[in-house]
């Protein structure tokens, strides 16, 4: 399986228009990118993450430009599009980040709004409205769950995506150079806790004075870094074998051996 991570900045001084043309002209001029099976964009690439004040003007409804690009590009190349996220309107007025998953023929394979909202020096949590459903569904093959940058500090998301059937997880972010190590580490860490090929696409440059990270990767789960980019715009490419988890499962059935909480006895009643 062929994976196209595509690390893109969003600078305060291009507007969503300009953007989305220009990155849709990065997209259909890659070649390589006739060989993928799926690609992957970061977190709010379109109206930037950090530009907070601009999320009711940049919102779209999920019918919007952004989707319409990305159905475009899978239509084009015969490949998946993960389209990262984007700021979704919905019918009542609420503000959402929201991932899309395409297939080739157009078909949306999953819609997920982001469950965890970041609050720490971010207003996405006063501003957006969190999801309530899990992103899973057949990505070129495997059952592959999706989830959004600051959900990588809650292994719990991505074991109910493994209970889901899920074998590989997808993140877009938009994930600040200042914790980069902590990127590392949990894009590794679930990768290995749940089993799962982890396919990890971030943002890079400067959006309203912080510094986004990149260092977009693949990690396999036996914990095994198959790439990672550094911190300019472009494509990184990935072999992927899909059938890893499955044989890692069988190999060393940590998964099997999980007893919380159903087979657990609280102390309380020994009280």
């Amino acid at each position: 399986m062929q994976i196209s991570l595509l690390q893109l900045a969003s600078p305060d001084h291009e507007s969503v228009e300009d953007r989305l043309a220009r990155v849709d002209r990065t997209v259909r001029s890659e070649r390589a990118l006739r060989d993928v099976d799926l690609l992957v964009l970061p977190e709010m690439w379109t109206a930037g993450y950090f530009s907070f004040e601009q999320y009711a003007e940049r919102a779209e409804p999920f019918e919007g430009p952004t989707l319409s690009a990305a159905r475009s590009w899978a239509a084009a190349l015969r490949l998946f599009v993960h389209l990262g996220s984007f700021v979704e309107a919905d019918a009542e007025g609420r503000l959402h980040n929201t991932s899309v998953v395409v297939a080739p023929d157009g078909a949306v394979v999953t819609r997920y709004r982001k469950v965890h909202l970041f609050g720490y020096g971010s207003r996405e949590s006063e501003l957006l409205t969190p999801g309530d459903d899990l992103g899973v569904g057949p990505v070129a093959g495997p059952a592959t769950g999706i989830t959004t940058c600051y959900d990588l500090r809650f292994p719990e998301l991505f074991r109910s995506l493994v209970d889901e059937g899920a074998e590989q997880v997808v993140v877009c972010a938009a994930w600040p150079a200042a914790r980069l190590e902590h990127w590392r580490l949990f894009t590794s860490v679930r990768a290995v806790e749940q089993q799962v090929n982890l396919i990890a696409c971030n943002a890079v440059g400067d959006q309203q004075g912080v510094a986004l990270g990149g260092h977009s990767r693949v990690v396999a789960p036996t914990g095994d870094v198959l790439v990672e980019a550094g911190t300019d715009e472009g494509f990184t490419y990935a072999d992927l074998d899909p059938g890893l988890p499955s044989r890692v499962r069988a190999e060393f059935p940590a998964l099997a051996d999980r007893r919380w909480p159903a087979a657990l006895t609280t102390m309380k009643e020994y009280a």
